[in-house]
């Protein structure tokens, strides 16, 4: 079965940084693209960014576009999550998931993807 795992989570001021890691296994990074969400108390699972299955596209949401940073390892079959200047809104839990197997394409909506991780949670406390 198609598993993702996230790792990296912690807790960091305003400001700081974190990399979030997703290790994918069961299938490899070229069949599916893959994104973050998030989801804090009380607020609806939001789309963070997300990479399309060649790695060759890659879309972020509106609130972190500029901060955040998609990247991959495909021979550690391996998706991070850069995140510069967190700010006191990015407290979360973080998913990774994985969706359709286009190539050249992405978007961050909830629905296009398939597979979810368990998340992990970040914590920004001054």
């Amino acid at each position: 079965q198609l598993q993702l795992v996230e790792s990296g989570g912690g807790v960091v001021q305003p400001g700081g940084s974190l990399t979030l890691s997703c290790k994918v296994s069961g299938v490899t990074l070229d069949y599916k693209a893959i994104g973050w969400f998030r989801q804090s108390p009380g607020k609806e699972l939001e789309g963070v960014s997300c990479i399309s299955a060649s790695g060759e596209a890659t879309n972020y949401g509106k609130s972190v576009k500029g901060r955040f940073t998609i990247s991959r390892d495909v021979a550690k079959n391996t998706v991070s999550l850069q995140m510069n200047n967190l700010k006191p809104e990015d407290p979360a839990v973080y998913y990774c998931a994985a969706g359709p197997p286009h190539q050249a394409i992405c978007v961050v909506l909830t629905g296009a993807f398939e597979y979810w991780g368990q998340g992990i949670q970040v914590t920004v406390s001054s």
